[in-house]
């Protein structure tokens, strides 16, 4: 039976600060519940943070989201599902998995969510240390 979690906690091109066209089609098929953060580390790749899984005390700042209508979840997540590369081609690895997580957000509500784990080498790439990477791209500047 499939898992029915309707969150999304997105942390990178998907978050509503990060001015990307990806973010046009989160607005589209979910709603914002609030800021938050979830346990793991996030990296600098260059181009794109990723974020990885830890039992490490570091969180990931990100913006959690429902879908508006539940029957919609299945095309809007396998839409994302192919923007983040979760699925193997046949010439590339996934980049990416979709798993759930527990998501704190700011006002100390906790919800379980789908997030977008790395799945490649992360070996010698920066940490971001506030685990924001909004916050992280301004300060570089």
């Amino acid at each position: 039976m499939p898992n029915r979690e309707y969150n999304l906690f997105v942390y990178g091109s998907l978050r509503q600060g990060f001015n990307h066209t990806a973010y046009e089609y989160i607005k589209q098929y979910f709603s914002l519940l609030g800021r938050g953060r979830a346990q793991g580390i996030l990296y600098d790749l260059g181009p794109y943070p990723a974020a990885v899984p830890s039992e490490e005390h570091l969180q990931i700042a990100g913006e959690l989201y429902r879908i508006n209508h539940e029957d919609e979840f299945e095309y809007a997540i396998a839409q994302l599902d192919d923007y983040e590369g979760v699925d193997a081609s046949y010439d590339q690895p996934a980049l990416y998995r979709r798993d759930l997580t527990l998501v704190k957000l700011d006002s100390g509500e906790e919800h379980n969510a789908w997030i977008y784990w790395y799945t490649g080498d992360v070996e010698g790439k920066p940490v971001v240390e506030s685990g924001d990477v909004l916050e992280y791209i301004r300060n570089k500047r």
